[in-house]
């Protein structure tokens, strides 16, 4: 089902298009539920930093940065490489998924052939995993969104937060970030599918030789894995009020996050009231 969501007010803060580094934004100026906003050039969100440019880097290093919260696990890292440093940034690794959880399984992404693909991503499984993933990550890493949150609440802003495409695991805590400060849902949302612009979307890379290894059924075949679909993050949310009964619950009790913390959170983040 094909849904319309809002438009949300571009930031007045610059969005470049880095050479080497996926899908970055501020996400300053999503308004809240009680008129205020996002504060421009206090979250940032993006792919990973492994492989940026001299150029890409001082841009980063240019814009104040206190944490880098990199979400990625060892194999994530193996493969694409520790993020470049950026002077006087504390870089902080949050795996929020286990390094063995579907090994075999994106083995078989980057290196399957067709019939392989088919049988494991066609008919709709592609995008149930990928929800499945998200209701995982709500029930199983809440110690992990805590103590993000409760950094933040500290010390860490400004903050970059990135996975390796900088659209699931970053972009269910970017969405957890924000339902904690109040930003008003549709935004959250709305904020959540840019990374399908072509700019920012994930290049896809398979190992696999074969003639057809980029045919068109492959890469309809691989979409969903690679797509932000709204559906996956309603998944997250749903989980959330099945789970806890309400997101003011779950931030509460599953994440633990006191009244104080909570608004130096807001303080921290949101323009002034």
């Amino acid at each position: 089902m094909t849904q319309q969501l809002p438009q949300v007010p571009p930031t007045e803060a610059n969005e470049p298009e880095l050479a080497e580094v996926r899908n970055f934004r501020d996400v300053g100026g999503l308004p809240t539920t009680d008129g205020r906003a996002v504060r421009p050039g206090r979250l940032f969100r993006s792919g990973h930093l492994a492989h940026a440019t001299e150029t890409d880097a001082a841009f980063l290093a240019s814009l104040g940065l206190h944490t880098v919260f990199d979400f990625r696990n060892e194999a994530d890292r193996k493969v694409e490489g520790a993020d470049v440093e950026l002077p006087g940034v504390r870089n902080v690794n949050i795996p929020l998924n286990d390094p063995a959880d579907g090994k075999e399984f994106w083995k078989l992404v980057r290196d399957g052939d067709i019939a392989q693909l088919r049988e494991i991503l066609g008919d709709g499984k592609a995008a149930t995993r990928m929800s499945d993933s998200y209701r995982k990550m709500v029930v199983e890493r809440t110690s992990e969104h805590s103590r993000i949150l409760h950094s933040m609440a500290e010390e860490s802003v400004p903050a970059l937060m990135h996975c390796a495409a900088g659209k699931d695991r970053a972009g269910l805590s970017i969405a957890i970030t924000l339902l904690a400060v109040g930003v008003e849902r549709e935004a959250i949302e709305a904020d959540y599918v840019k990374s399908n612009d072509p700019h920012r979307r994930y290049k896809v890379r398979r190992s696999s030789t074969a003639a057809d290894a980029m045919s068109p059924e492959v890469m309809e075949l691989l979409s969903p894995l690679f797509d932000a679909r709204v559906e996956y993050l309603r998944a997250a949310l749903e989980t959330i009020e099945a789970t806890w009964g309400s997101v003011e619950t779950y931030l509460t009790e599953g994440l633990k996050l006191a009244p104080e913390t909570r608004e130096r959170l807001r303080e921290s983040l949101l323009t002034e009231a």
